[in-house]
């Protein structure tokens, strides 16, 4: 068996372990439905919710430090995210990692400059516990969930966030109700 499917046979069976978080687990959100809701207080103390963030693309990108794939790929998401954020992205960085490794979390998060919560601080999370790992949602600005990505065989690039990403970033804001 080759390193990289180890690692993501190990990462699968960590990702059944998960405990509290497997129960929390929810139906797999549809491209093309609303995005559910999902609510998580960062690593800085900055609240996070996607309710919130109508009218932004956002980005939510399930990763965890014991995963090859994800810190190949957390790079990728690190130069996409500074050049667009002005533009409308909005990234956040959920570790699926156990809390008693938040320390290696935080510090992989701040190394990659990237906006980043602990699993077990989202409430509510209708995207349940991730079926694999890394896995990236893209919400688009009217609150739908454009694109679930998946390495496949390698690892998510830049170049395949930015074709998922910048139409969704030209399209206009949705209209705010009440106005």
């Amino acid at each position: 068996m080759s390193r990289r499917r180890t690692g993501a046979a190990i990462g699968l069976l960590a990702l059944l372990a998960l405990g509290p978080a497997a129960d929390r687990a929810a139906a797999a959100p549809l491209v093309g439905a609303p995005a559910p809701p999902f609510a998580a207080t960062s690593f800085d103390g900055q609240r996070f919710d996607t309710r919130a963030l109508r009218g932004r693309v956002v980005l939510l990108h399930f990763w965890a430090t014991w995963c090859d794939a994800c810190r190949t790929e957390m790079p990728a998401l690190q130069r996409v995210y500074a050049e667009l954020h002005a533009r409308g992205l909005e990234l956040l960085a959920v570790s699926a990692d156990e809390p008693r490794d938040r320390k290696a979390a935080l510090a992989m998060a701040a190394a990659m400059q990237l906006p980043a919560a602990m699993l077990e601080s989202v409430r509510p999370n209708g995207f349940g516990a991730p079926p694999v790992l890394p896995i990236t949602y893209v919400i688009g600005r009217d609150g739908v969930l454009r694109a679930r990505l998946l390495p496949a065989h390698e690892p998510l690039t830049e170049a395949a966030l930015r074709a998922a990403v910048e139409p969704l970033l030209e399209a206009p804001a949705p209209a705010v109700s009440g106005q």
